[in-house]
């Protein structure tokens, strides 16, 4: 019985060995030469793979003059984990919002390469609204009282309003609940998760003012018709990119002019236009103007600064 249990326990230190080690030699990039991985950060790893596949699978046919022969998606638990695999070369390529771009530049684990069309508009821009009878008259108005943000990652609905707010000179407060309130002289926020949840929030009274990106507002599953009588906006932010490509840092740059010679040429080919519709609902990519620089560069800071006095 002993010889028998010492067999399996060398077969179970055998196939950890081998679990642990088949991460190291991807990262080492041996026999990942000639892969293009594309990365998301996801919640729902089986249905973004299914959104993601076809537009790999578009792509890399076109690749193989600069030595790409395959790719995989790799999907991460939340941006820092995606940064890590951005670091270590694990993901090529990856679709972002401009908030969560404006982080992972700063990282320096990744920068722009295009933007991306998706819901119809390249860029976009936060709404930030109240009942239709309360006091509350500007953003200025907000100082003790309470707003509900999204979630840490949204850029329509933390990044940019926040922003927007300490711009004015306001000081933000996290609060533990909707029903917690702020110091009298300060704002308070709380994350609400989704963006019904907003609404319908400040409609109660649970919370004083929300926030939304323009389309959001206009869109009746976000914001349900009987509410929006019922609301008013008191300040929107500026516009930045909608949605962005970005490449890693240290990506080979013929593999990436390749690529955004691919992508950009994507919305003229027939054969793209499914791939790019399941691609999150994206219509084409276009070049990055020198506004979107500057709307990114003033997110960037923006987003530093959240980091440091609201965080």
């Amino acid at each position: 019985m002993r010889i028998i249990a010492a067999v399996l326990l060398c077969l179970l230190l055998a196939q950890v060995s081998a679990a642990t080690s088949a991460p190291v030699a991807a990262e080492s990039g041996g026999e990942d030469a000639g892969v293009l991985v594309l990365g998301r950060v996801s919640d729902d790893p089986k249905a973004h793979y299914d959104q993601l596949k076809p537009l790999l699978e578009y792509v890399v046919p076109r690749m193989a003059g600069v030595g790409i022969h395959s790719g995989r998606i790799l999907m991460a638990k939340d941006l820092q984990q995606m940064g890590s695999y951005l670091r270590r070369g694990r993901v090529d390529w990856i679709n972002e919002t401009a908030g969560n771009a404006a982080v992972l530049e700063q990282r320096g684990v990744a920068h722009p390469l295009l933007l991306a069309e998706r819901d119809g508009v390249l860029r976009y821009h936060s709404v930030i609204f109240v009942r239709r009878d309360s006091p509350i008259q500007s953003l200025r108005d907000l100082v003790g009282h309470s707003v509900a943000f999204q979630n840490p990652y949204s850029t329509s609905a933390y990044y940019l309003p926040a922003i927007t707010l300490l711009e004015q000179g306001l000081t933000l407060e996290p609060l533990l609940s909707p029903m917690d309130k702020p110091a009298p002289d300060r704002v308070g926020y709380v994350f609400a998760r989704t963006e019904l949840n907003i609404t319908t929030w400040v409609h109660k009274g649970l919370v004083d003012a929300g926030v939304l990106s323009h389309l959001d507002w206009r869109n009746p599953a976000r914001l349900p018709p009987a509410f929006v009588q019922d609301f008013r906006v008191i300040g929107r932010s500026v516009d930045v990119p909608r949605a962005l490509i970005l490449t890693r840092a240290g990506l080979d740059p013929a593999v990436e002019a390749r690529l955004r010679q691919v992508l950009l040429q994507s919305a003229e080919d027939p054969d793209a236009q499914e791939a790019l519709q399941r691609f999150l609902d994206t219509r084409r990519m276009v070049p990055i103007t020198d506004e979107d620089r500057r709307a990114l560069q003033w997110l960037g800071r923006g987003v530093r600064r959240v980091h440091q006095e609201v965080e």
